[in-house]
Order: C-alpha cells, then sequence, then structure tokens
C-alpha cells in the first residue's frame, strides 16, 4: 500500500471519528428539545407514562386548551412579560446613561463608585435575600410587580454599567466635541450620537435584561403571594410539585413560552448584526 493511500484511509477514519462526535453531541442537544416539544403533544400526563420515542404516544391539543381553560395561564403570561418589559427598558436606561457618565466625565470618586459597582457584583444576589425582603417589606413592594421590576433593575446596574461603559469607551470622543462645537448639550449627545453607535451592546443589554426575569424562580418566590400575581416560573412549577405529576401540562406551557422568546430573540439579533456593520469609527 502506498504513502498516499495510507494517508487517505486514515484522513477518512479521522473524518468518520469526528463526524460521529458532532453526532452523539447533537443528540444530547436535541433529544431533551425534541422530547418535550413531543410531550406537550402527547396524550399522557405523566412523564413515566410517555414514550421513549418522541411522537410515539400519537398526537392532541388538550394540554394547551387545558391551559387557557382550566388555568390562569394568561394572566401568568401577561405578568412575566410586564415585569421582563420593565425591567429591560429600566436597565437600559439607567446602565447607559450611568455608562455615559463614567465614560465622558472625570469627577472626584469616579474610581471608587467603578469599584464599588465591581464589588456589588461579586456577592452573589442570594446573599442579599433577606435585606431585600426587608426592604420591600418596609416600602411596600412585596406581592407587587413593581417591587420585582425594583429587584431585577437593581441586580442589573452593576455588572452592565460596566459593560456598557466598556463598549462607550471604545466610541470616538471626537463625535462628542464636533456636537459640543455645534451647541448640542450632554444628553443630547448622549440619545442623538452615543445611543446610536452603541446600539449593538444596547440591544444585547435589552435582550439580557430580559431573559432574566422570564423564567426565573427564586426571586418571584420570595415576593409574590397572590395567586393573581403569579409568573409563568410558578404557575408552571405546579404542575411538577410532588403533588402533582402534569409533565404533559408543564411541556405544553414551556413550548408556548418559548415561541414567542425565540421569534423576539431573532428580530433583535438581527437589528444587532445589522448596527455593528453600520456603527461608526472608533478610537
Amino acid at each position: 500500500m502506498s504513502k498516499s493511500s495510507s494517508f487517505n484511509l486514515s484522513e477518512v477514519i479521522n473524518k468518520i471519528f469526528v463526524y460521529i462526535i458532532f453526532i452523539l453531541i447533537s443528540l444530547c442537544v436535541f433529544y431533551p428539545l425534541v422530547y418535550c416539544v413531543s410531550a406537550a403533544f402527547s396524550p399522557g400526563n405523566g412523564i413515566a407514562a410517555l414514550n421513549i420515542v418522541p411522537f410515539g404516544d400519537g398526537f392532541t391539543l388538550k394540554h394547551f386548551k387545558y391551559l387557557f381553560t382550566q388555568t390562569q395561564y394568561g394572566l401568568w403570561f401577561k405578568n412575566t412579560l410586564i415585569i421582563s418589559l420593565w425591567t429591560a427598558a429600566l436597565t437600559v436606561v439607567i446602565s447607559s446613561l450611568s455608562a455615559y457618565v463614567f465614560s465622558r466625565f472625570h469627577f472626584t470618586f469616579k474610581k471608587t463608585l467603578l469599584m464599588s459597582l465591581l464589588i456589588l457584583q461579586i456577592f452573589p444576589s442570594f446573599v442579599g435575600m433577606i435585606a431585600i425582603y426587608v426592604i420591600l417589606l418596609r416600602i411596600g413592594g412585596l406581592d407587587t410587580l413593581w417591587g420585582l421590576v425594583l429587584v431585577y433593575v437593581a441586580g442589573n446596574i452593576p455588572y452592565n454599567t460596566w459593560m456598557v461603559k466598556s463598549y462607550m469607551d471604545t466610541v470616538s470622543k471626537n463625535l462628542d466635541e464636533a456636537a459640543r462645537i455645534d451647541g448640542a448639550s450632554h444628553f443630547r449627545i448622549y440619545s442623538t450620537i452615543i445611543l446610536p453607535i452603541t446600539k449593538p451592546i444596547i440591544t444585547f443589554l435589552g435582550i439580557t435584561s430580559f431573559t432574566g426575569p422570564w423564567m426565573d424562580f427564586i426571586f418571584p418566590k420570595m415576593v409574590l403571594r397572590s395567586p393573581e400575581k403569579m409568573t409563568l416560573a410558578l404557575g408552571l412549577f405546579n404542575f411538577v410539585t410532588d403533588k402533582k405529576n402534569e409533565f404533559t401540562n408543564f411541556a405544553a406551557g414551556s413550548l408556548i413560552i418559548a415561541i414567542p422568546f425565540v421569534i423576539f430573540f431573532l428580530f433583535t439579533q438581527k437589528a444587532m448584526m445589522l448596527s455593528m456593520g453600520t456603527a461608526a469609527v472608533k478610537e
């Protein structure tokens, strides 16, 4: 056997080995997703009764009908959407304004404040849960949607301010100086020059700030009490407790959550890529 033929054989074996590894990884990643989708349309209720082969038990829409006719799924979805949208909007506004101040202005204790934001981000949010509960109790924020939004926004500010500031530091300050010569105020520079240029990081910030509260369970469980204030995570969790084993209803609810969220992510991802390509010149 010639050297070229042996080399080609070893190359083919390597490719086959790589393909097998990728196929196994793909199965490990996609099988749980496909299984969850099939469970949403399966006739049974418990996970033990489901066929291991996706869509092997038939097809039904009764779980989706159950969600909208016998549960408060629509109210859970509304509450979660309100919390996520307000959290994303307030996080974008506060973090971008704070980042602009730290990036463009020089003032006393600037480095100290930046270091304080970094130190605050080091500690996990669970450390301050008792303090958060007491503060919300004192200001009347328990069992309210705005109280939960306040918790999320306060937790988002430190890291996101650092992230947006780092991006704004790369934007040329010549743009600011040119606009200031033309008589533009600091807020006008921020709103008409800095924000359009930093649209990629602002879009990314909006996405991450929206996804955080979307399926969070810990803080809604601590803050919310009334059934009419429940979020999707709290409502769906009731289907898979020790007393209930309604995995198919849980899968149907999870599938409905994922569809609009995936559409939202695809649209914002496209906007972010387009804004990256049209960004201004940076230093």
